[in-house]
């Protein structure tokens, strides 16, 4: 019924390490801290919608616009605004599940960007208040430099990481 004495001196303190005894912080364990405490804050909050009128807007119209803009820098460019809105509003027309497929694009920008799921999980988010979402999304990237009307392959070249290019070899080593 109850555990014996012995049992109970086997058994480590929650704050103590269970190999050496020594107390351990709970954020963090031999130096290694969890994904969680090294996630940081969103920059603007999830109800902040008017912040960028035009965008609140724009995405209370059409979220698809929005939506295509947020995936193609999301993906880097491996898809177009154009084609990742268009897929966005077919499934919105067919379905009305957009919010599912909208939400697996936050959890790729959280894992980029080391962001906090926060207030609660991402799809949970995007089911309830799709277009806040949305437009926190917009921001976000928009704070962190991108010019959300001008796209991946614009963004790079405005920041000169597209046109870098190799330096210069010389002719073979001499002396």
């Amino acid at each position: 019924m109850y555990p014996s004495k012995a049992a109970a001196y086997d058994q480590a303190p929650a704050n103590e390490n269970a190999a050496t005894g020594f107390p351990v912080s709970s954020a963090t364990a031999f130096g290694v801290q969890s994904q969680a405490a090294l996630a940081i804050a969103w920059s603007t909050g999830l109800c902040d919608c008017c912040d960028d009128k035009s965008n609140c807007c724009v995405t209370c119209w059409c979220p698809c616009i929005t939506f295509g803009q947020i995936a193609e820098i999301v993906d880097r460019g491996s898809s177009s605004c154009g084609s990742s809105g268009a897929l966005y509003g077919l499934i919105c027309l067919i379905t009305g599940f957009q919010c599912i497929y909208s939400c697996f694009y936050r959890s790729k920008m959280r894992r980029q960007y080391s962001l906090r799921e926060s207030p609660c999980g991402d799809c949970l988010i995007h089911c309830c208040c799709e277009p806040c979402a949305l437009c926190q999304e917009y921001r976000e990237l928009k704070r962190r430099g991108f010019n959300m009307a001008i796209g991946w392959q614009a963004n790079l070249e405005r920041q000169g990481a597209g046109a870098m290019v190799p330096p210069p070899v010389e002719g073979d080593m001499s002396r």
